[in-house]
């Protein structure tokens, strides 16, 4: 029988960027004892499952961002949020401390830009995303209006974007609008802001609004290329080798702005 992360993996699914979906059914996520579950019963692999697999201090951390950036990197999402707790893991070491160590210079080697949204004794929060799918992703019209209707002051600016998104984080609560950058459908991002009259449907990764057959459809193809990078981290060399392997795949792909339907606005 094969492991847990071969058997959530879809052959053939992440060959290329054409953002095929999987053809099985979507059936509603639920949370238990640390990992998604979906309709099929396959599960959202956490950290614990591989962090003992890594001997070296830079190695242990590069697995664990190449796993928490999966969706990234494969290019089915343009960022993640990716948290940080100062604390000893399960396999001795601290994440908080390897990346004051190394994280800047495996973020270069991924491809990857990032912004420290909030950072204190206890915690960081990275936002972590591909440049060019970011700027691709604020480029477009809907985006544009939404951010504008928040009350970002440039729009038009991806470096100007983050940086506001930056100073809210640090000045004011959680902003709804993340889900924006972190490229959730809209109507799912204004259902929540309660800007729409769109019913909530379901609870997955985020919280789904309106016809739920496309949210869901995107969050399967974000837990299988989570699914996909932690089958590659039990057998590549060094995980900088299956982060070059995610990268073999191309470059993400925008959503086209008529995905979105038009009572979102």
């Amino acid at each position: 029988m094969g492991s847990q992360t071969d058997r959530c993996f879809e052959p053939g699914l992440l060959s290329n960027r054409s953002r095929r979906y999987p053809d099985s059914d979507q059936g509603d996520y639920v949370r238990h004892q640390g990992t998604w579950h979906d309709s099929t019963g396959n599960d959202r692999p956490v950290w614990q499952h591989l962090s003992k697999n890594f001997a070296e201090e830079r190695d242990c951390l590069a697995a664990f961002l190449a796993l928490e950036t999966a969706e990234v990197l494969w290019g089915t999402k343009p960022a993640n949020l990716v948290s940080i707790v100062n604390r000893q893991r399960d396999c001795g070491r601290n994440l908080y401390a390897l990346w004051a160590s190394y994280g800047t210079e495996l973020m270069a080697e991924f491809g990857l830009k990032f912004r420290e949204l909030t950072i204190n004794a206890n915690h960081r929060l990275l936002l972590i995303y591909h440049e060019a799918s970011m700027s691709a992703l604020l480029a477009q019209k809907k985006v544009t209006a939404v951010l504008n209707r928040a009350g970002y002051r440039s729009p038009a600016d991806p470096k100007l974007i983050l940086d506001e998104l930056q100073e809210r984080m640090t000045e004011e609560k959680f902003p709804h609008e993340i889900g924006v950058f972190l490229g959730y459908p809209l109507k799912d991002v204004v259902g929540f802001m309660g800007w729409v009259a769109l019913p909530f449907s379901c609870q997955g990764p985020w919280k789904i609004f309106g016809k739920p057959e496309e949210s869901l459809q995107l969050a399967d193809l974000h837990r299988a290329c989570r699914c996909r990078m932690a089958s590659l981290l039990s057998c590549c060399h060094t995980p900088l080798a299956c982060v070059n392997q995610a990268a073999q795949g191309g470059s993400w792909t925008p959503r086209p702005e008529g995905t979105f339907p038009r009572s979102t606005y």
